[in-house]
């Protein structure tokens, strides 16, 4: 195996909640409230979409695609959902920093380090809005390639936590089966303050919806007892993807970095500078306020 070069899942597909869109001359990111499934070919007008999200769109008869039925690569919740802090570089997108919240990997003079990671609020390094929360969720749709994956990322904290939390508590009570337990990604929305009441969308992922919690964890017993009987070994297949992964510095590389910063950074500064600016403004009316009563 070549050192330095992570061995990822194979990926044959893109799953998102937004796209880019083209404003006075600039590409910049747009929120949907649906998913699209995507090949992995990018043309001016966006990445080209997969057969398969035409064929998911059939079965809802014209509705959003809000949920997708999907099945995950491995048993092990933190190899199907792989989440750090990181840093991207913005013009080329190369890693500079990666971390967990305790420890991180930083690009230094000296060369690679391990560093103690304070988390985003509280790292002076990736101050500014430039270091966040980097999710990709492996997922398998369809069978026709039983090794290949589909890739959510997000820079979204309401994904990855919920992501997290089901992998978790789906791992314990199927067992460990989790890759042959029946699973489907929804898309729920929910407002917050900082989102000024407006709706924002995250991915969760839930039971199959004409399937019982019993139901399901029994057909993931089942199946796992059928493939090794037939000699398909989850367990190795886990390990290796774990030896792969742990295989160099980072696990992507600046294409992955740029497709990241072109899709989530505009989004975010504009969104940093929202706060701020609302902020400002709240403080200055106060301080108005106090000087009139004065």
């Amino acid at each position: 195996m070549i050192k330095g070069l992570a061995i990822t899942p194979p990926v044959i597909g893109r799953i998102s909640i937004g796209r880019m869109v083209e404003k006075n001359g600039k590409r910049l990111p747009e929120k949907d409230d649906q998913f699209t499934i995507t090949t992995q070919i990018q043309t001016r007008e966006g990445w080209l979409p997969h057969p398969l999200d035409e064929a998911l769109r059939q079965e809802v008869q014209g509705k959003k695609l809000r949920s997708i039925p999907v099945t995950l690569p491995f048993n092990d919740p933190d190899l199907n959902l792989r989440a750090e802090y990181t840093f991207f570089e913005r013009k080329s997108g190369r890693p500079l920093c990666s971390g967990d919240g305790e420890t991180c990997r930083r690009r230094t003079d000296q060369g690679l380090e391990q560093l103690p990671c304070p988390s985003p609020d509280l790292c002076e390094f990736g101050a500014h809005d430039l270091c966040k929360p980097y999710g990709r969720l492996y997922v398998r749709i369809g069978e026709e390639d039983e090794l290949g994956c589909f890739v959510f990322r997000t820079t979204g904290y309401n994904s990855i936590r919920t992501l997290a939390a089901r992998l978790r508590y789906f791992h314990a009570i199927s067992g460990g089966n989790l890759a042959t337990l029946p699973l489907e990604l929804k898309l729920r929305g929910k407002s917050t303050t900082q989102s000024h009441r407006a709706p924002i969308y995250y991915v969760d992922l839930t039971l199959r919806a004409n399937q019982s919690m019993k139901e399901a964890v029994t057909h993931a017993r089942e199946e796992a007892k059928v493939m090794e009987n037939l000699g398909i070994s989850q367990a190795e297949l886990d390990k290796v993807a774990q030896a792969g992964l742990l295989n160099a510095q980072f696990e992507y590389a600046e294409e992955e970095g740029l497709q990241v910063v072109e899709e989530f950074s505009h989004e975010g500064s504009a969104h940093a500078r929202e706060s701020r600016s609302q902020s400002t403004t709240e403080l200055s009316n106060k301080l108005a306020g106090k000087q009139a009563a004065d």
